[in-house]
């Protein structure tokens, strides 16, 4: 993992657009089956604010939540685990190890090799197609 990535709010929202600056910057929540554009080819999901590989397109399952989902990440040190208690109830957030935006949350009910399921925010990636 490279260097941390720190920068003044004013950069995140002059950088971001105002639905991921929310989501990223924010700790917000896209609606559940509005960010559908992510494509089904092989590939890598990246943050949206520093690019940093996330998740491997070959992790992606339907959750059939409405938000993109995987049972793991790139790496174990690609995101980092925060201990979420909003919304009354006890959640595990999951941020960008890089940058530290918020990705979305993760759960023990995913498939099979993890048992996980990483429930992502759509708005929070980008997504760059492996070369052929």
């Amino acid at each position: 993992m490279t260097d941390k990535i720190v920068k003044s709010d004013a950069e995140w929202r002059a950088q971001l657009s105002d639905e991921a600056y929310r989501v990223a910057r924010r700790k917000g929540t896209e609606r559940p089956f509005t960010h559908d554009n992510f494509p089904k080819a092989a590939g890598t999901f990246r943050c949206v604010c520093c690019d940093a590989p996330l998740f491997d397109a070959g992790a992606k399952f339907d959750s059939g939540t409405g938000w993109p989902s995987f049972y793991q990440p790139v790496d174990e040190s690609a995101v980092g685990e925060v201990s979420d208690r909003s919304l009354f109830m006890s959640r595990t957030e999951i941020i960008c190890a890089r940058c530290d935006a918020h990705l979305g949350h993760v759960f023990p009910d995913g498939p099979e090799p993890t048992g996980l399921r990483y429930c992502m925010n759509g708005v929070a990636m980008t997504f760059e197609a492996d070369e052929a």
